[in-house]
């Protein structure tokens, strides 16, 4: 197998019959009446016409094309087809601002956007200035033929997916996801045993998690396609119906992230809590104080896991046997295949118990392997973050005697809310345009629910003064520009942000004043106003 396509046809070849996907109900209201049900040759069927499709249009290797379908069964679809002809997928968030879809599409060099009927107009709107048609589903005829190109030939290191993740110097990078990395996500999930062990052809993993990032695409899909599974993919998180879905869905394995485990302990219990068949959930982030509680509540262990789109499954870590120290932040022993080490500012390895950044590579004579392949139009980036041959990541972590890693905070200026990276610099850049700032520092601050909220403090320019109604007209004026979970649930306005001699913000410092003002009260508490924005004619 060379490609993630040559591993779903082997996959139809074993499991035929066995169910690929499900949707249930609950996660289609929008667009279908009941559940939806693909087994592996019925899914097979709708790649082959999409394939032959794309094929007649001219698509080729080292094409890229843009897909904005969401968690739907369309989404498998069109990857697997255009995977089948070496073309490459950008997932794009529908959530998005017009101005970071046109980036995204800008700096993909897109041949074109595949997208839902009812996102395609806002779409088109956010490139009409790029030569990038915008195709939706009911009028895929439309898309143009493509000049003849060269076909290349498609290895493993061919380009599978062009991903999009936040950096901590603004405009989010490009990472380059080749086929190997995605097969190696199948082997990976196939063979780390533990809790984690899988029974070929009979697993069934329920996800929330959008298709447009790591987990949901490589890890989860993989997992089940290269192991005979059904992927139950749901639209998003529904708390109410999370059980339930469950239940009825006859799901195994669940994946989570951490703002999941808070909100469902909040729910009164019911008749569904124990009324499943799962072995374990699979995540990050669960806050310790929830985590005990949880799986003596509902029955299964939640293995933490860690891992970056950068990382791949080449540098993962996972608790997946005991002991666990639940409760502790940890995430495992680094596995036979991975190398692993702590270092501090300097690059020299920390004593044991102390806090480094973690570094991390694959054992043998490729240290790159199930990694990603560089960050797209950047390669000043990417040889940063291999510096002196290991991965970079930029999380502070300890390790205790026995080899154990515990996840202690984020080094670069990264945000995460609700499972969602967020750059702090790009949404300064952002709020800077506008007339009341003279400086802003954006940091994150702890929330029960979803684990970082954005803050902005907020030095004002000369003319203005503190009140809510201008710290909300700055949230307003920040909407249509930034994505709705990248807005500041709180603003804070201060005499003076923390700064070095050169006038640069000390980042420390800035995080500190932020947690301490939200302690005191002393924030405009903006979070009822980040809502997720509706579609236009689906209700959802």
């Amino acid at each position: 197998m060379t490609t993630v396509y040559d591993a779903f046809q082997n996959s139809v070849a074993t499991y035929g019959n066995r169910p690929f996907l499900h949707i249930p109900a609950t996660a289609c209201t929008a667009y279908h009446d009941g559940s939806i049900d693909f087994t592996y040759g019925e899914m097979a069927q709708k790649v082959e016409h999409l394939r032959v499709f794309y094929q007649r249009r001219g698509l080729t290797t080292g094409q890229r094309m843009g897909l904005v379908l969401e968690n739907r069964p369309d989404f498998f679809m069109h990857w697997l087809a255009l995977n089948a002809l070496g073309v490459s997928i950008v997932p794009i968030n529908p959530e998005f601002s017009p101005e970071e879809i046109n980036y995204l599409v800008s700096h993909s060099e897109a041949a074109a956007v595949i997208s839902l009927d009812e996102r395609a107009a806002y779409i088109a709107s956010a490139v009409k200035d790029l030569n990038c048609p915008v195709v939706s589903l009911s009028d895929l005829e439309t898309l143009p033929q493509q000049p003849e190109a060269v076909t290349g030939e498609k290895t493993e290191q061919t380009e599978c997916a062009l991903m999009f993740t936040s950096g901590s110097t603004g405009k989010p990078k490009a990472c380059m996801l080749s086929n190997e990395y995605f097969l190696e996500f199948g082997h990976w999930y196939r063979d780390i045993g533990g809790y984690c062990t899988l029974e070929p052809g009979k697993e069934r993993l329920l996800t929330p998690l959008p298709l447009v990032h790591m987990n949901a695409l490589a890890c989860s899909t993989m997992g089940m396609m290269m192991n005979g599974g059904c992927i139950i993919q749901l639209d998003r998180f529904h708390p109410r119906t999370w059980w339930q879905s469950i239940a009825e869905s006859n799901a195994t394995i669940v994946h989570y992230l951490g703002v999941l485990p808070a909100i469902l302990l909040q729910i009164p219990e019911g008749p569904y809590d124990r009324a499943h068949q799962v072995k374990f959930g699979f995540g990050a982030g669960v806050n310790p104080k929830h985590h005990a509680a949880f799986e003596e509540r509902f029955g299964f262990p939640l293995i933490e896991s860690w891992a970056m789109t950068e990382s791949g499954s080449g540098g993962c870590i996972t608790a997946n046997v005991e002991p666990r120290h639940v409760g502790q932040s940890c995430f495992g022993k680094a596995p036979a295949d991975v190398e692993a080490r702590l270092v501090d500012d300097t690059g020299q390895d920390v004593p044991c118990g102390e806090v480094g950044e973690l570094l991390v590579r694959r054992k043998g004579d490729n240290p790159r392997k199930g990694f990603f392949s560089g960050y797209y139009k950047n390669p000043a980036a990417t040889e940063e973050i291999w510096e002196g041959g290991w991965l970079h990541t930029g999380d502070l972590a300890r390790q205790d005697a026995e080899g154990a890693f515990y996840f202690v905070d984020r080094k670069k200026n990264i945000i995460r809310r609700s499972g969602e990276n967020i750059s702090a610099v790009e949404v300064e850049s952002i709020l800077q345009q506008q007339e009341p700032i003279g400086t802003v520092a954006v940091t994150a601050v702890p929330d029960d629910l979803r684990g970082d909220e954005v803050m902005a403090a907020i030095e004002l320019a000369e003319g203005f003064e503190d009140s809510a109604d201008l710290a909300q007209q700055i949230f307003e004026t920040a909407m249509p520009l930034l994505a709705y979970y990248k807005l500041p649930g709180y603003i804070a306005f201060v005499d003076k942000l923390p700064k070095t001699p050169s006038e640069k913000l000390q980042r420390g410092e800035v995080k500190t004043l932020c947690r301490r003002l939200v302690e005191q009260g002393k924030t405009y508490d903006l979070r009822s106003l980040k809502k997720r924005p509706k579609t236009e004619g689906t209700g959802t």
